[in-house]
């Protein structure tokens, strides 16, 4: 901070609610300082999409310098209004404000660094790469679809801890791809029905995409389908900063969530590329930039901001520090017990508690053995769970009674009432998805939410970004396998064991029976910074974790479940339904003379994390391996090798009773025996 800084913020008095225009520089030399940093940045890298940020650079600067509460010295402040770009593409221009405003962390250098390896500042914006980056961007649609689940936190903290706590706004620029994307019409629609009035939505309306107009592939009506969905919907000139104003004051007063319009113009400045597709991915090159300066009226050497324009922008990072201070005396006066709360949520540690009734809850199964299918083995742990974790916050994508994610205390959240702890998403798998990642980011809350297992190919670019971001967002994927029966191939999964496993970061769990599943669940919530998917079972299972121990054996991902009786020949790895096959499989070979023992494998992933001895151990040295899991063979040869034995599936599923489909496709333990009597034969 500059002594101009110090002195300032001594003077600044209670800054306004109102969008009242910042004393200092004009709003144009302050809009043009973010202009001249992202045509710098990207001529210097040679890289990057410069059009954005210069067409963005009005309503962007009405937003920080009058509206949004923030305080870059205490980035991570709860009680901050959050902002997502949306239209991560123009990554400078979130870069070049939080230079400007006074983030620590983001300095001259790192705009100089843009695209360039170790930078903070990256091709599109990283979640923990830089303070000010409230997720990640880039993927069009997420940043918009993230930001609903954002506002929907907010509006859940709020009720539970009052508004004197959690009273804050969730602002968005989005792109037009952004709202071509199908996942936007997901998030828009939920956000229009939960009226997510603190949700603000600046649309950088300015009819131009990569390939050139816009008109070449879109020809709908914006602001008609947000207001169809339950949002207010207004167009204005995106580079009239009082019109600008005027619609986030009004969008701010509104019950509904809000659409602005700002019609732009790409690469504003630029004599030459103004408005055209040129500016968008590309530099606009040394002589173009030096025109645009001219046009502009900038005189500033590259990366050089003028003392009075910087001032001003620095006074504007410290507007809402008494807002802060002043929150902190409320937080302050919470009770002991509710301000504990909310910091250990807010850290996102768990309680002591939940180990305890986790244990005794394993301790129960093991002793009344039900034959529960996995799926309602979860819905029972959450009943555990969620009577000691008054975080969590559950959903389904309108298959609440087939996930059996709703425990028997939780309450729906509806638009007149988020005290309620379940979100009934609808059939939005995509927008369920994102929006439990905004509600991870957001903090407070551990967001967790069901389909079917299929349905992972709707959800994974936002799974993507849950591994990516390292967010603690809980998938449960039910009807796992050929398993579920009757509604055929379309339902069932195949290929998406191994497709989920391929993702780096993401826990894929697929428990054997109820202790199992209660133990995944523990170690899915205590994975801070991995998600996970709960993949279960339609069909019912037996107990086979019969005697109870305090250890979570599914922490190492891979276990023996049942040593052989003599000396091992084979050991069959297992996971899931197929446990219970391996187990009947283990019998007859043992019959044979043939000692056999059976490895639970219930996260591949987390046996992937242990120490090669362990590995090897657990894998049986010496022996035969027979795998077997009713999904593709991918993925399964690091462990077996190419000789290896596998029973599962070799294509589609087929449309018939779960037994009959077992079967069909031969995934018996009379084909697990055989399987492993051909690896012994050719051993």
């Amino acid at each position: 901070m500059t002594p101009t800084d110090k002195s300032s913020a001594e003077q600044a008095s209670a800054p306004s609610t109102s969008g009242d225009e910042p004393s200092g520089a004009s709003h144009a030399a302050m809009a043009n300082a973010i202009r001249a940093l992202a045509m710098d940045a990207v001529q210097a890298a040679n890289s990057g999409h410069p059009g954005m940020p210069m067409g963005a650079a009005d309503m962007a600067t009405v937003l920080f310098t009058r509206f949004l509460k923030i305080d870059p010295r205490h980035p991570d402040w709860a009680d901050r209004d959050r902002f997502v770009l949306s239209a991560g593409h123009g990554s400078m221009l979130l870069y070049a404000l939080n230079y400007l405003l006074g983030y620590e962390d983001m300095t001259i250098e790192e705009l100089k660094n843009f695209r360039q390896l170790g930078a903070r500042t990256a091709g599109h914006p990283e979640y923990g790469h830089a303070s000010g980056i409230e997720t990640t961007t880039g993927p069009l649609g997420q940043g918009i679809s993230t930001a609903v689940g954002m506002a929907m936190a907010e509006r859940l903290l709020s009720a539970r801890y009052g508004s004197e706590i959690v009273d804050h706004r969730t602002y968005v620029i989005a792109s037009d791809g952004d709202l071509m994307e199908g996942i936007s019409h997901e998030a828009i629609s939920l956000a229009g029905h939960l009226k997510l009035s603190k949700l603000i939505v600046l649309y950088d309306d300015n009819e131009i995409s990569i390939d050139g107009p816009l008109n070449l592939s879109e020809s709908g009506d914006a602001l008609k389908r947000f207001e169809a969905a339950g949002w207010d919907a207004v167009r204005i000139n995106g580079h009239d900063p009082e019109a600008i104003a005027d619609a986030l004051e009004a969008a701010r007063r509104s019950n509904k969530p809000s659409l602005i319009a700002c019609r732009t113009v790409i690469g504003y400045g630029s004599p030459n590329k103004h408005g055209k597709a040129s500016s968008h991915g590309s530099p606009l090159g040394v002589e173009e930039i030096a025109l645009t300066r001219a046009e502009l009226g900038w005189s500033a050497e590259p990366f050089v901001i003028p003392n009075e324009t910087l001032d001003a922008w620095r006074l504007v990072g410290l507007r809402h520090a008494k807002t802060r201070t002043a929150w902190e005396k409320r937080y302050n006066e919470l009770s002991v017990e509710k301000r504990a709360l909310f910091d250990r949520c807010q850290a996102g540690t768990l309680p002591a508690e939940l180990e305890k009734a986790i244990l005794a809850f394993k301790k129960k199964l093991s002793s009344e053995k039900p034959a529960w299918a996995t799926r309602k083995s979860s819905e029972e742990t959450l009943n555990v769970i969620n009577a000691v974790l008054p975080e969590t916050i559950g959903g389904s994508a309108d298959l609440t009674g087939s996930n059996n994610t709703r425990s028997k205390d939780q309450k729906a959240v509806t638009p007149e009432d988020f005290s309620g702890s379940f979100i009934h998403y609808g059939i939005r798998e995509h927008g369920m998805a994102a929006a439990m990642n905004g509600m991870a980011l957001h903090k407070g809350l551990i967001p967790y939410s069901g389909t079917f297992m299929v349905f992972t190919d709707y959800c994974r670019p936002a799974i993507r970004l849950s591994a990516l971001m390292k967010q603690r967002v809980i998938y449960v994927m039910t009807h796992d396998s050929i398993g579920l029966g009757e509604d055929g191939p379309t339902h069932q999964p195949v290929e998406h064991l191994a497709a989920m496993r391929a993702m780096p970061n993401l826990y894929v769990f697929r428990p054997a029976d109820a202790v199992e599943t209660a133990e995944c669940w523990q170690l899915a919530l205590e994975a801070k910074e991995t998600p996970s998917i709960l993949a279960l079972s339609r069909q019912n299972l037996p107990t086979v974790r019969t005697e109870h121990t305090d250890e979570n054996l599914c922490e190492r991902g891979a276990y023996e479940l049942s040593p052989a009786s003599r000396k091992a020949e084979v050991t069959l790895l297992a996971t899931g339904s197929e446990v219970e096959i391996a187990l009947e499989a283990q019998k007859i070979l043992e019959k044979d003379g043939i000692g056999t023992r059976v490895v639970s494998v219930p996260c591949a992933d987390l046996f992937d994390e242990q120490s090669a001895e362990y590995r090897a151990g657990m894998l049986g040295k010496g022996t035969v391996k027979v795998a077997i899991e009713a999904a593709l063979r991918f993925g399964w040869d690091r462990y077996i090798g190419p000789e290896g034995g596998f029973v599962g599936m070799t294509g589609f599923g087929a449309s018939a009773p779960a037994k009959d489909l077992y079967k069909h496709f031969n995934i018996t333990p009379e084909a697990a025996v055989q399987a492993a009597k051909d690896c012994l034969a050719a051993k």
